[in-house]
């Protein structure tokens, strides 16, 4: 009893735990042991959580002066304008015409339409060559940006203005080429398709057999005539025709209006048919063969190339897969919900 009353891991427990901690928590009491592990196990998450937003709020911080660093390059490259990178030498305007021309693509006309301005207005451009690679899109983007080029090919006529063809110059595609003055392709390369199309489904005689009523609801009789549920009325039919035709005739104004003599019409012309790039020349939608390169040095002799083209700068890059990243990682936690029975 003397000894044990004397023993200092009794008398003091966190001397004998600074000696030893292990015999020392086996050596308490069974609550006092819980707990002490409690407390340390608390301090230990406490550090491990403070080390983690720490070294969260640190990436944090340089992902967010990344950001306005690249946003910074971009707004300054772009207030520079790409042309004068050139160094006071000149050089040939590249502009891309790539993919579906449409309002929200890298190929819609307030970017093309931009890039022309600037490529025309740089005192250093010898000349522009559109670069299209695309099977259309829109009939008024393509109309705004064939109008542009008309503009400022009036504005600047010392400044030629030449379209290249690489694979597909289709449908739209070749409404913004047959505002230029020459037309270069690769024999392979396939050209025209000058028609108009409206497309859709219509499931009216599947809704009979699987016995599904439709309720529409309109103000204006016609209001509802593409919906695919719907029966389609002859009228409306020969209305939609009527319309395809004027814009098909406004089409044919436009390649007749840019070919000029060179066009040699048959009646496939304008029959919405594609061409390769070296019947396209005999036909007179085309030129010449050529490409950015060889019309850079041979027609323009100015072999240096200059990209005007009008292109998302980071943050709007950025901004656009963070959106769809949320969207994705929304439609997915849906989806589990669905699928584990959270909603029904």
């Amino acid at each position: 009893m003397t000894t044990n009353d004397h023993d200092p891991s009794r008398a003091d427990p966190s001397a004998a735990m600074a000696e030893s901690p292990s015999s020392a928590l086996f050596g308490l009491p069974e609550w006092e042991r819980r707990t002490l592990e409690k407390l340390v196990f608390a301090a230990l998450e406490e550090q491990r959580a403070r080390r983690r937003w720490g070294i969260f709020f640190k990436l944090a911080g340089l992902l967010y002066i990344t950001i306005i660093l690249l946003s910074v390059m971009d707004h300054w490259s772009a207030s520079r304008g790409v042309g004068q990178g050139s160094g006071g030498k000149k050089h040939t305007a590249i502009i891309q015409v790539q993919g579906v021309i449409d309002a929200t693509s890298d190929a819609s006309a307030q970017k093309i339409n931009a890039a022309l301005r600037r490529a025309f207005a740089d005192e250093n451009t010898a000349g522009i060559v559109l670069r299209i690679n695309s099977p259309g899109g829109s009939p008024v983007q393509a109309g705004i940006i064939h109008d542009e080029m008309k503009r400022l090919r009036q504005k600047y006529p010392k400044k030629p203005l030449y379209a290249v063809v690489e694979d597909l110059c289709a449908s739209g595609g070749y409404y913004v080429a047959a505002g230029a003055e020459r037309i270069y392709v690769n024999r392979a390369s396939l050209v025209g398709s000058i028609g108009v199309l409206m497309n859709g489904f219509g499931f009216t005689g599947a809704m009979e057999k699987l016995g599904i009523e439709r309720r529409l609801l309109t103000a204006g009789e016609n209001k509802g005539f593409l919906d695919p549920f719907s029966p389609m009325k002859p009228e409306q039919k020969a209305h939609i025709e009527t319309l395809l035709q004027e814009l098909h005739q406004q089409f044919i104004a436009v390649v007749r209006e840019g070919r000029g003599e060179r066009l040699k019409e048959t009646p496939e012309t304008f029959s919405g048919l594609v061409w390769s790039g070296e019947t396209s020349i005999r036909m007179g939608l085309a030129d010449e063969l050529g490409t950015v390169d060889s019309v850079a040095r041979d027609v323009l002799k100015t072999e240096k190339l200059v990209d005007f083209s009008v292109k998302e700068n980071f943050a709007e890059r950025f901004s656009r897969l963070l959106g769809q990243q949320a969207g994705a990682s929304f439609g997915q936690g849906v989806a589990d919900a669905v699928t584990s029975g959270g909603l029904r």
